[in-house]
């Protein structure tokens, strides 16, 4: 792993993972109904600062990505095996949360599935995801650009769980105190 890795654009760029992560969620999503789509991006319980610390986090994200794309992949790098297998197992997670999501009725919390062992396993295998994109790149400055993006982001999860205590009451509130907000003990 090197900490600023060689910028060019190249067609074994970390792009790859990237653009296979985003055509995975585009063809679940698109076989979701209109309703479980906008219900997945429904922003309206947040409060403004919740929104604008969000968009900051997305903004670092964002840089990261362009990061990301003109960075090659590094094949001969000790940590690239590491990256694919947590992309891989971000990828999976991300799926089965996105179904169970989508087969919960909105009138109840999503509690089933990888939901019983985070309460927010949709962010958090992004967040594997993007651990595993940086590996396969091997780049620090990647990695660290994501940590510092997680410090906004967290407030993005810190407020989906207060819309989901507006929304559901006291059934969420249960659902809180029995599993961990990412997993396992965090």
């Amino acid at each position: 792993m090197v900490f600023i890795p060689d910028f060019r654009l190249g067609l074994l760029n970390g792009w790859i993972p990237f653009s296979v992560y985003l055509a995975v969620f585009g063809i679940i999503i698109s076989c979701f109904s209109k309703e479980v789509r906008k219900r997945l991006y429904d922003r309206s319980l947040w409060t403004k600062k919740q929104i604008i610390v969000t968009t900051a986090g997305k903004l670092i994200t964002f840089a990261n990505l362009i990061l990301i794309c003109l960075s090659p992949i590094r094949f001969n790098c000790h940590v690239f095996i590491i990256g694919v297998a947590l992309w891989t197992i971000g990828l999976t997670g991300l799926a089965a949360a996105l179904i169970v999501y989508a087969d919960t009725p909105p009138d109840s919390p999503v509690t089933g599935g990888v939901y019983r062992i985070s309460r927010n396993p949709q962010i958090f295998s992004i967040w594997i995801i993007f651990t595993g994109t940086c590996f396969i790149i091997g780049s620090g400055v990647s990695f660290l650009l994501f940590v510092v993006s997680l410090v906004f982001l967290h407030q993005s999860v810190i407020a989906e769980e207060e819309a989901c205590l507006k929304q559901y009451g006291n059934s969420y509130r249960k659902f809180m105190e029995k599993i961990p907000r990412y997993f396992l003990f965090f």
